[in-house]
């Protein structure tokens, strides 16, 4: 196992289940930073014609709960390695019987719900507020809305993602409530690893593949966690397929605010 922390990728995928081989010609490196060890090793290769990174986002044996990923070593380790472009699947609650299970969504908005997790690189020596108006790169959004059109899996273009502290699904009260405030999809992984890519100056677009309604919707049990992996592994096939459309799609040379996000800042911190 290589542990050579020289720039060896230009995008991420943040992801879980079923994305652990889907790089070809891989090694697997090792990432020491300022917050300790990222989730896993991570594994880079080749995807699309692209050097391409790959940090299991709950660890390779899925031990981190959502509440207890190291978001900000994963990140870190990320931008240290090269990378300036982050993918992030994830498997998500719906908020509205309009986007039934095997739905993909790409939101332009997020709403923070969570409590207890550290959530800025900027939390000593120095006061840093960075813009987060629109917390996804609008270049890569258009780029997963593009692809997966082309692909015949047509997304939802647009909507708010309320992420949840977890590792417990909503009561139907709470569902209820976020429905009502007009938001659309549900997770637990999505905050803090947006803002923490803002905060390094990354881009960042979420794919969001829905699993099932979440418990205000429907009547019923509620959401169940075998309910969540049915559908995400019913899906994963096409979600992978779509990732590689997506990095093929990115552009070499950025052009999006998302470079630019930190200029004219004193920071109290060297970025890798």
């Amino acid at each position: 196992m290589s542990t050579n922390s020289q720039p060896t990728a230009e995008i991420a995928v943040i992801g879980g289940s079923g994305f652990y081989s889907f790089l070809d010609d891989v090694e697997e490196v090792r990432v020491d930073t300022p917050y300790g060890p990222p989730s896993d090793a991570v594994a880079i290769g080749e995807l699309a014609g692209r050097r391409v990174a790959f940090v299991p986002r709950h660890g390779r044996d899925h031990r981190f709960p959502p509440h207890k990923i190291p978001y900000r070593a994963n990140l870190w380790a990320l931008r240290a390695l090269g990378v300036r472009q982050v993918l992030a699947p994830s498997a998500v609650g719906s908020l509205t019987p309009d986007l039934g299970p095997g739905t993909l969504a790409v939101p332009d908005q997020l709403v923070d719900r969570t409590a207890a997790r550290p959530q800025t690189y900027y939390d000593d020596g120095a006061a840093i507020h960075v813009s987060f108006s629109d917390p996804y790169c609008p270049v890569g959004r258009r780029a997963a809305v593009d692809a997966a059109n082309a692909a015949g899996w047509a997304p939802v273009d647009g909507g708010t993602l309320v992420v949840i502290e977890g590792p417990r699904f909503s009561t139907r009260a709470e569902s209820r409530w976020f429905a009502g405030q007009g938001w659309t999809l549900v997770g637990m992984t999505g905050h803090p690893e947006a803002v923490l890519a803002r905060e390094l100056a990354l881009c960042y677009t979420p794919l969001c593949l829905v699993t099932d309604l979440d418990a205000g919707i429907e009547e019923g049990e509620g959401v169940t966690m075998d309910e969540v992996l049915r559908v995400f592994g019913e899906n994963i096939g096409r979600l992978r397929g779509l990732v590689a459309d997506v990095v093929k799609a990115l552009p070499a040379e950025r052009g999006c605010p998302c470079p630019s996000v930190l200029e004219g800042m004193d920071l109290p911190l060297e970025l890798p």
